[in-house]
């Protein structure tokens, strides 16, 4: 792992600085905006339909242009049922929002009843006209309700299915509604794109990413899919949980759902309690006497059990020591069975979970390094050793993959837990070697981002001998960055595929 062989140096020149292939496109507001304005247009274009219309249909077909034209010119008529378009009548293909400005005299809103102008009542393109004051009530009510109900909304006639378009809202609703169905209409490009796009799910981020190509990711259906957006939170595109390779997405929920239960409380419980031979409630020793007395008022012996109440008792050296065959203690009570199992399982948990809070915790703190390098760190280097900030993206790539490989520890420990201590021993003993030298791995190169890094910092030397210090200190760390990041992608692929080298080992 860490010799640094020739074949080490002709990767690292090809690849050991270079990020990690992308199969994803991250996008800011401002993007998704314009592809929804691009798609909309192209499609009201290729169908001569209302920009409105297109929208309504390119939400129906997932946010695909290219399906809503192959659907629409195969079967229009199909396409017009499903989304309430009627038929096209009298030379119209589709019927935009109107006004009944064509009509003479007053007609009745079918909602408040009462008479106005013609040229003041308004339909979704079908034959239903009512007034803009009822428009504006009805729309500030599907407004309200949120997104889906206001985007799919129809005409108030219960019989009809006619869509309401964007065009109809804009003449109809008040400013503060308007604002919030644009607002609504935004969102639905990543809402409803069919789990093609999401928004990032870091508080605060307006941040949306994509698939490329539209299509999944490949391999294991329940494997994790982690993405990286340009807010630095990584996160699973399947689950929404954080980024958490190398464990699936069900390994995460048995362990998240194991954090929040109560079950450790009752292993801490059966570990570290006994029950009073008298009554049965179980009594913590919280003193050093082994004189216990229950609040029932029976005395015992905390190592024997025994009845106590002499000074015998006081030294009692409890029960004899148990003899063990086939894994099996003999002798031993089904109390004592249940606190020892208990005890393993405590231990066994607590084990990984300080671990993988603990690699959490390194992992803000590296995320933290990063942003403050990027604020003012590589500059104020820039100018202690003499070269442009672009020059040290290297050591942002370093604290990148410190972060990485926290990121992978820290779920390392979730697979550790569950795996069987008894039947999967032999995989326990590789997996206990593997993550030993994963952080081995990753405290070198931690701290020759930061330990050295302080101290090329600090030298005081010449310039011709601090730019030799430069590209020596910019060598070995590429080179550590490089190695670490081959280990884990490695190591990921060992967990991910559940340890088959066992079968290889001799133990």
């Amino acid at each position: 792992l860490f010799d640094q062989t020739d074949k080490a140096e002709k990767e690292k020149k090809e690849d050991l600085v270079g990020k990690k292939e992308k199969r994803y496109t991250v996008l800011t507001e401002d993007d998704v905006r314009a592809r929804q304005a691009k798609d909309t247009a192209t499609v009201a274009d290729v169908l001569s339909v209302p920009a409105g219309i297109a929208a309504v249909l390119l939400r129906h077909f997932k946010w695909r242009p290219v399906e809503v034209q192959e659907r629409w010119f195969f079967d229009e008529r199909r396409v017009r049922d499903a989304v309430g378009l009627p038929p096209p009548a009298d030379g119209v293909t589709v019927p935009a929002a109107a006004t009944n400005a064509g009509a003479s005299g007053n007609l009745v809103c079918a909602i408040c009843f009462e008479r106005h102008a013609a040229a003041r009542m308004r339909s979704a393109g079908c034959a239903h006209f009512y007034c803009r004051q009822c428009w504006r009530g009805y729309l500030r009510a599907a407004v309200e309700e949120g997104g889906e109900r206001c985007l799919a909304l129809r005409c108030p006639e219960s019989s009809c299915r006619a869509p309401v378009a964007r065009e109809l809202v804009d003449a109809a609703a008040g400013a503060d509604d308007r604002a919030r169905y644009a607002a609504f209409a935004a969102r639905s490009y990543v809402e409803e794109s069919g789990g093609r796009i999401k928004w990032c799910p870091a508080p605060g981020c307006t941040h949306a990413v994509e698939l490329d190509g539209g299509g999944a990711f490949a391999g294991n259906a329940a494997a994790a899919a982690d993405v990286f957006c340009d807010c630095r939170h990584a996160f699973c595109f399947r689950c929404g949980e954080e980024a958490h390779r190398p464990v699936t997405c069900e390994t995460v929920r048995r362990w998240l759902a194991k954090n929040a239960s109560d079950s450790e409380t009752a292993n801490w419980v059966l570990a570290n309690t006994k029950h009073c031979p008298s009554c049965r409630k179980p009594i913590e020793k919280n003193q050093g006497c082994n004189h216990m007395r229950c609040r029932c008022g029976h005395h015992f012996c905390w190592l024997c059990l025994g009845p106590a109440g002499n000074a015998n008792h006081y030294s009692c050296e409890g029960r004899p020591q148990q003899l063990v065959k086939n894994n099996v203690v003999i002798g031993e009570t089904d109390d004592e069975r249940k606190r020892r199992q208990a005890k393993a399982s405590l231990d066994r948990y607590l084990h990984h979970y300080e671990r993988w809070a603990a690699n959490d915790k390194s992992l803000r703190i590296a995320l933290a390094d990063m942003d403050e390098l990027e604020r003012e760190g590589l500059e104020v280097m820039a100018a202690v050793v003499g070269c442009p900030p672009t020059q040290l993206a290297f050591l942002t790539e370093a604290y990148e993959q410190v972060a990485d490989g926290r990121r992978v520890m820290r779920w390392s420990h979730a697979y550790g837990y569950f795996l069987d201590p008894e039947g999967d021993s032999k995989k326990r003993k590789l997996y206990d070697c593997l993550m030993d030298h994963a952080n081995l791995a990753l405290e070198r190169l931690h701290g020759c981002a930061e330990l050295e890094r302080k101290e090329l910092c600090e030298y005081d030397g010449d310039g011709d001998d601090m730019d030799k210090r430069l590209v020596a200190y910019r060598e070995r760390l590429a080179n550590f960055t490089g190695v670490t990041r081959r280990y884990f992608d490695n190591l990921i692929k060992a967990f991910e595929s559940d340890l088959p080298e066992i079968f290889a080992v001799n133990f």
